[in-house]
């Protein structure tokens, strides 16, 4: 019998029987099944987009306001318009614009959330991972593994900006997050610039490096120049008629993703190029390196230029068109669903 053909006596029953399942830490699940179990995913996160034109002069206000010191990471949250006070881009996904003014030190610290660095504004900057150090140039794509030692430092003399991609909020769900602050605020030295990208990123390792899948990457910077010429040299074939030329970061140790709960991808469209209509569950942040274009995610349609970031919820159609040769990065949890066996794809 449907609710509304139920009469008054039964629907007072059915309150009250509600009132006093309640009362102890239950609810029926028929109430709701549908939200629970939907047909189809319906994000309750928004489509969005960050002009960094506009938001250039803030991220600078920041560094007037705070030192790197104080604040131990100054950084200015993107959230999603849907999820105010959530500290997310996507449900399972933090992102944030980092500021780090000449001379500073973002003191070292290290946490169980996992994060990607995406260098955008000024040069003389950098990473320091486990006792290395990278210099940080726009467009390289730098990760900070999972409880691993990391500070910044500027050693230059202009501010530098990048992009920060955590899964933040993916470890706030499991109640699984730890951090520790070093009693340094830089750490020390212990392997010259760039021993981990010819140890581990040259289609060779150490003898007794022996990695389990699911171990994150020991090469914890992708120079730009690299993912550039990677993706000219694939774009003189026939583009993918719903993703342009399209790659994905990989631990070149294990051909896995970078980081077990965050997968990284570059993008290749030539000018004038546009994209099929395509969906899949991953929500996904996009970032314009170079060129511009359109993007039209369900109904919504803007224009990118270079260093704008937009977000695409789980399961809203994309189309991307390319006004000028076009590169874009853009990470997701891609990763988690695909070993959960839950990530899906469609091509309109």
């Amino acid at each position: 019998m449907h609710a509304a053909t139920l009469t008054d006596d039964a629907l007072r029953a059915r309150t009250a029987y509600y009132e006093r399942i309640g009362n102890r830490n239950m609810t029926p699940l028929w109430e709701v099944l549908g939200a629970l179990v939907p047909p189809q995913p319906h994000s309750p996160a928004q489509a969005a987009l960050w002009r960094y034109a506009e938001l250039r002069d803030q991220v600078m206000e920041a560094g007037r306001l705070i030192t790197a010191e104080e604040a131990e990471r100054r950084v200015l949250i993107l959230e999603n318009p849907a999820l105010r006070g959530q500290s997310c881009i996507t449900q399972s996904l933090y992102a944030g614009l980092q500021l780090i003014m000449p001379g500073e030190v973002a003191p070292a610290h290290r946490h169980t959330q996992s994060a990607l660095r995406l260098v955008l504004d000024g040069e003389g900057a950098y990473t320091a991972v486990d006792g290395e150090r990278t210099t940080m140039r726009r467009g390289d794509f730098i990760i900070t593994p999972a409880w691993t030692w990391h500070d910044h430092g500027n050693l230059g003399d202009q501010p530098v900006v990048w992009l920060d991609g955590l899964d933040i909020p993916t470890v706030r769900f499991l109640d699984a997050g730890f951090a520790e602050k070093s009693e340094q605020s830089s750490q020390q030295t212990l392997r010259p610039e760039g021993d981990a990208l010819a140890r581990y990123g040259s289609n060779m390792v150490p003898m007794d490096y022996q990695p389990k899948p699911a171990d994150p990457t020991r090469v914890f910077v992708y120079p730009f120049d690299r993912t550039r010429s990677s993706l000219r040299g694939i774009a003189k074939g026939t583009p993918d008629s719903h993703q342009g030329f399209k790659l994905r970061y990989v631990n070149p140790a294990t051909g896995a993703s970078p980081m077990p709960t965050i997968g990284a991808f570059a993008q290749w469209l030539p000018a004038g190029f546009e994209t099929r209509p395509y969906r899949c569950t991953d929500g996904t942040v996009h970032v314009c390196l170079e060129g511009g274009g359109e993007a039209k995610v369900g109904d919504q349609t803007w224009r990118f230029q270079e260093n704008d970031v937009f977000v695409v919820p789980s399961w809203h159609t994309l189309q991307l068109r390319a006004d000028r040769d076009a590169l874009l990065f853009s990470f997701s949890d891609r990763p988690v669903q695909q070993a959960l066996g839950l990530w899906r794809e469609q091509r309109l």
